[in-house]
C-alpha cells in the first residue's frame, strides 16, 4: 500500500485541550483531547511536538492507520500507553504525509479551508497571496560603482574649482 492510500485514513482534527506532564529529566509530554470530527467524542493524542498548542489544527492518524516509520517502513497505529496515558493515534509530520519541505517531529499544521474530519490535503499548502509588484521611487543616490574619472579627468575638475574660487576671490576684492 502507498503513503499516499494511507493519508485516506488520517483526520484533520482541532486541539480542544492540552495538559502538560512529564517532569524534570523526563520528555515534557502533552497529552491533548483532539476533535477529529465527531465533536461528541474526542480522541487523546499524547505527543512531544513543540507547536501543538490549544485550537491548532493538525493531521492525526488514528488507531487502525498506518504512518511512515523513520525505517521508510508502514507503521500500524494502535493504542498504546506514552508516558503512563493511553493514546489514541499520533499527530502527522510532513514527511508522514509525504509532503515536500517540513521537519520531522513538528506536526504538520493544515490550513483552515480542510473541514475537521476530512483527510488531509495531498500536498502541503502554500499561502495564497495576492501578487502586487510595487515600482520604486527612482533614487537619486550616487552608487559606489559608478565610472571613476581618469587622472586627465581628475586634473581638469581640480583646475575648473581652482579658477571659479580665483574668480570668486577677486569678485569679492573688487566689491570691496
Amino acid at each position: 500500500m502507498a503513503v499516499h492510500q494511507w493519508i485516506a485514513d488520517y483526520r484533520v482534527a482541532v486541539v480542544e485541550s492540552i495538559q502538560e506532564s512529564g517532569g524534570k529529566g523526563t520528555k515534557a509530554l502533552k497529552i491533548c483531547k483532539v476533535n477529529i470530527g465527531d465533536s461528541d467524542n474526542f480522541i487523546t493524542v499524547v505527543t512531544s511536538a513543540p507547536n501543538v498548542r490549544i485550537q491548532s489544527r493538525l493531521a492525526v492518524a488514528p488507531v487502525g492507520s498506518t504512518v511512515l516509520a523513520t525505517n521508510g517502513e508502514g507503521l500500524l497505529v494502535t493504542k498504546t500507553s506514552v508516558g503512563g496515558v493511553m493514546s489514541e493515534g499520533m499527530f502527522c509530520d510532513a514527511k508522514m504525509l509525504a509532503w515536500d519541505g517540513g521537519t520531522e517531529k513538528i506536526a504538520a499544521q493544515i490550513d483552515e479551508s480542510v473541514p475537521v474530519g476530512a483527510p488531509p490535503p495531498l500536498k502541503k499548502p502554500r499561502p495564497q497571496h495576492d501578487k502586487e509588484t510595487t515600482a520604486l521611487p527612482e533614487s537619486q543616490v550616487q552608487g559606489l560603482f559608478e565610472k571613476k574619472l581618469t587622472k586627465e579627468e581628475k586634473k581638469k575638475l581640480a583646475e575648473e574649482k581652482k579658477a571659479a574660487r580665483k574668480a570668486a576671490k577677486e569678485a569679492k576684492k573688487a566689491a570691496d
